[in-house]
């Protein structure tokens, strides 16, 4: 039962994160695919660039609403596993349910299986995800990622300044203050696969040829569009 509860949240959570927020709501609003605009993918940035702010923020709230509900659905499934015997494997599969159900919905954001596993880049479901296992973090991290967007309007470094911000935090309340050693394990892949999923941006940032927040996305600057151009 243990086992079945471990798997059908996965799946759950997975599923959660990859239903295409982005994309429905960018054809809703703006009568496009916004992943064949600027950096082809279906975040509440790109759908900014094509449909607007307001959109682009309604995305982001659903987008971090995936991660709270996979952690939500973890946590619900073994009631905070309290009848499980402390040290036993079935005890660590109930502790790690909530991290590995957040990063379900970041993989079901990022490859999502309803659109050919073309995505996002997970920002804002590990946000979503962190905020509903250790809130302070995920609100300094997110306050690290807002200061370093508006100091640069770069949101992808912005991102991953953010992301990163969240380990640096948690690791010295981990070994210092006893913080759930799981938290900070879900903070590392989580920054891991954001830097992995931008690197893109960071070569862009690198060539001096980022976009900055608020330059609106076109389509011929899709990688989707020069792949198939070249």
């Amino acid at each position: 039962m243990i086992v079945a509860k471990f798997v059908a949240v996965l799946i759950f959570a997975y599923l959660v994160g990859a239903i295409p927020f982005g994309v429905l709501i960018g054809r809703r609003f703006a009568r496009v695919d916004v992943r064949d605009y600027g950096s082809g993918k279906m975040g509440a940035t790109n759908v900014a660039r094509v449909a607007g702010k307001k959109v682009g923020l309604a995305v982001m709230v659903m987008d971090l609403l995936k991660g709270v509900i996979a952690v939500g659905a973890a946590w619900v499934a073994y009631r905070g596993g309290h009848w499980v015997f402390a040290g036993s494997w079935e005890w660590w599969l109930v502790r790690s349910a909530p991290i590995l159900a957040a990063l379900a919905a970041m993989a079901g954001h990022n490859w999502p299986v309803f659109l050919n596993f073309r995505g996002g880049r997970g920002v804002a479901t590990f946000f979503g995800g962190l905020a509903a296992l250790c809130p302070p973090v995920a609100l300094l991290g997110g306050q690290i990622t807002l200061l370093s967007v508006g100091l640069t309007r770069y949101v992808s470094l912005g991102s991953i300044a953010g992301t990163a911000g969240t380990f640096a935090i948690l690791l010295p309340l981990t070994i210092l203050n006893g913080f759930p050693v799981e938290y900070l394990i879900y903070s590392l892949i989580g920054t891991i696969a954001i830097i992995v999923t931008h690197r893109d941006n960071i070569a862009r940032l690198l060539a001096g040829t980022e976009r900055r927040f608020g330059e609106k996305a076109l389509v011929e600057d899709s990688p989707q569009t020069n792949k198939n151009s070249g």
